[in-house]
């Protein structure tokens, strides 16, 4: 009977040693994909100091498709930890903040002068400041919406319109030039602002319709694949403006007035 025991004792042992090591590489998953994002976030830097703009603009994209896939793979594991969202936020002000903002100085605000570089400087602090409210509101603000436009977004605004500028093959005017200086300014006082932009959270249209959202899917790549570099930009364009669109058609929609009671006798 002693046998039996130590034999039991030892298999649990062993057990809950194959338990701790898959939790570990199950923590590790996500953490690896959040240091693919802060990969590309340094290299799309080393890309512009080359002046590979247009590389160094996917990259950054790439960086947000890395962002995009460890909350959800941490979510689907059930493997999220608060070290893992503050290396997230680390991640993300390098490769959202630090990056594209080098990228438009380096393209575009260096040859415009003092006041257009600030823009990239106040891109960063936005950018660092959308990030601090993000965490301090998880779990109480609205998860249908975000308050502000979040970084990713507007980092794929800033590198979107390089890598648009870059593939007319043309050498940027003085007025392109002041249009992105402005344009930075505008999309960095975006991500501090109050105004709602739509999460794609809470929405289960994919579940309930998946033919429809797989074609629906499939014929936005066709279309996106024609001129990715005009569509894209595009995209993410609209995706700004829908912000400041919807305060302005919400905000003047009227509540509806009771109507007059009738007399029925």
């Amino acid at each position: 009977m002693i046998r039996r025991r130590h034999g039991k004792t030892a298999r649990r042992r062993r057990w809950e040693g194959l338990r701790e090591k898959r939790s570990r590489s199950i923590f590790l998953l996500p953490s690896l994909l959040t240091t693919g994002n802060l990969f590309c976030g340094f290299l799309a830097m080393l890309l512009t100091v080359q002046g590979r703009y247009t590389d160094a603009g996917i990259a950054v994209l790439v960086a947000m498709v890395m962002d995009l896939l460890d909350g959800r793979v941490a979510r689907l594991m059930k493997a999220t930890s608060q070290f893992g969202v503050e290396y997230d936020s680390l991640a993300d002000v390098v490769s959202f903040g630090v990056a594209p903002a080098f990228l438009m100085y380096s393209f575009a605000l260096a040859q415009v002068g003092r006041p257009a570089w600030f823009a990239a400087f106040l891109f960063v602090i936005c950018g660092a400041l959308r990030l601090a409210r993000f965490n301090v509101f998880t779990g109480v603000a609205d998860r249908r919406y975000f308050t502000g436009l979040s970084i990713p977004a507007a980092a794929g605004v800033i590198c979107s319109s390089v890598i648009f500028v870059n593939s007319l093959g043309l050498e940027p005017s003085r007025v392109v030039l002041a249009a992105m200086a402005i344009g930075t300014y505008l999309v960095a006082l975006l991500m501090v602002s109050t105004f709602k932009y739509w999460s794609f959270k809470e929405i289960g249209w994919a579940q309930r319709h998946p033919a429809q959202t797989l074609l629906v899917v499939v014929l936005g790549v066709m279309v996106v694949a024609t001129h990715p570099e005009f569509f894209v930009f595009v995209i993410f364009i609209g995706y700004a403006v829908s912000g400041p669109v919807r305060r302005l058609i919400v905000g003047r929609a009227t509540v509806p007035e009771p109507a007059p009671a009738t007399d029925m006798s």
